[in-house]
């Protein structure tokens, strides 16, 4: 019964782990990806609408991303939005295109985006600790109701804690590896 209640928090559990990797991956990390700006909003035609729904995003060389809009009316739209952003990049509008040069990773830099990297698994780690406490409750509560027995309530908290332990470990690993990214490039 409480293995039914943990099966139901993982996809809970993996919602939160993939928020981490698609936060890690808009880190500029001093390589040229798409993932850097596809999701930065956009305003045109009375809305704001993600970069990606635009423009083509294209990835010339390692260090140079090529946004190209499909409505060049938006262009100016789209080199302002990235000249608000806080991704310190500058783009060079072209004739029909954006030309953005992501520049080498200062060690200052470096240490900044080392800090956000362990903000953002600190906001992941307290996201499963929430998601585990109220899978508690709710086992407790159970056991309360007198629908499982207080073995089962502890077996229930051991294989929950276990389940957390291994969500946890899976988001250190992420966090390890997108520092050993920004580290050494």
């Amino acid at each position: 019964m409480y293995k039914e209640l943990i099966d139901k928090t993982r996809p809970s559990l993996d919602k939160t782990v993939d928020y981490l990797k698609t936060e890690l991956a808009s880190l500029q990390v001093g390589r040229a990806t798409s993932s850097l700006i596809e999701d930065l909003e956009v305003e045109v035609y009375d809305q704001k609408m993600p970069l990606k729904q635009l423009a083509a995003i294209q990835i010339s060389d390692p260090r140079m991303i090529i946004v190209r809009p499909w409505d060049k009316a938006v262009i100016r739209n789209i080199e302002w939005a990235i000249r608000q952003s806080k991704l310190g990049l500058s783009p060079v509008v072209e004739e029909d295109f954006i030309r953005l040069k992501v520049p080498a990773l200062s060690e200052e830099r470096r240490k900044e985006l080392a800090k956000i990297i362990h903000e953002k698994l600190e906001e992941c780690r307290i996201s499963i600790r929430r998601q585990r406490g109220e899978a508690w409750e709710k086992i407790q509560n159970m056991e309360q109701a007198k629908e499982m027995t207080e073995d089962d309530k502890f077996k229930a908290k051991d294989k929950l804690q276990e389940t957390v332990d291994e969500y946890n470990k899976k988001i250190d690993e992420i966090g390890q590896k997108k520092e050993e990214e920004i580290m050494t490039i």
